[in-house]
């Protein structure tokens, strides 16, 4: 059912009834379209009673091998190497999303029209995501794919000028959204919100070698408006 490039990766971190358990655990998944622990210990096939089905599989998903690092970054890193050649430009996004108390940020690659998970976490409040946190899930994927030309694209969550600066640094392209209130620079002009650009409905804009905000430090960058 598993694919061997999973398999050998499994077998390398975990003991052969762990990835027993693994597979049953994802047929179950997929036959029984659920999530809930108390459902999935009551199809779990073992003949044992349904409270030491559940704590079996609470004791399996708590494993301290089980984690994105040992186990998810080198598959996801297979299944890129046999589907995008290297040196091929990817869409790599960047969103954080609110589920149920849970804060969610992910960074994924667009490939054919699906995101591809590569890394995530969940934070440990509620609302928008730092630059800290930010830089801190970007950077396993970009060290993950750096053999391909990222391009790094988000909403205006994510439109901080040290972010894109940060991401310059490391020879990665990238497409920020940035709110109206933004305040630009062009050549021999001065500073403009980005509200006052003339921008209206069946307008494309393109400005290039732009100043992003007040602040000094900061390098130039191109503008696309729409």
């Amino acid at each position: 059912m598993l694919p061997d490039f999973y398999l050998s990766c499994l077998e390398s971190q975990l003991t052969e009834s762990q990835v027993l358990t693994i597979k049953i655990l994802v047929w179950l998944l997929q036959f029984h379209k659920t999530v809930q622990l108390e459902r999935l210990a009551a199809y779990l096939p073992l003949p044992i009673l349904f409270e030491s089905r559940r704590r079996h599989l609470q004791r399996f998903l708590i494993l301290p091998q089980i984690n994105v690092a040992l186990i998810w970054l080198p598959l996801i890193k297979c299944i890129l190497k046999t589907q995008i050649k290297p040196k091929t430009q990817i869409i790599v996004a960047i969103d954080r999303t609110k589920w149920r108390a849970n804060n969610l940020l992910m960074v994924s690659v667009i490939w054919e029209k699906r995101a591809c998970p590569v890394f995530w976490q969940f934070l440990l409040k509620k609302g928008s995501s730092n630059l800290a946190q930010q830089k801190a899930i970007l950077h396993p994927a970009l060290r993950l794919l750096k053999h391909y030309q990222i391009v790094v694209v988000a909403d205006r969550e994510f439109h901080s000028i040290e972010l894109a600066n940060w991401l310059a640094q490391r020879k990665a392209y990238f497409a920020l959204r940035q709110k109206q209130g933004t305040y630009i620079k062009q050549k021999s002009q001065d500073y403009q919100r980005l509200s006052e650009i003339g921008l209206a409905p069946g307008i494309k804009l393109f400005f290039t070698g732009i100043t992003f905000t007040h602040r000094k430090g900061f390098g130039e960058f191109n503008l696309a408006a729409y």
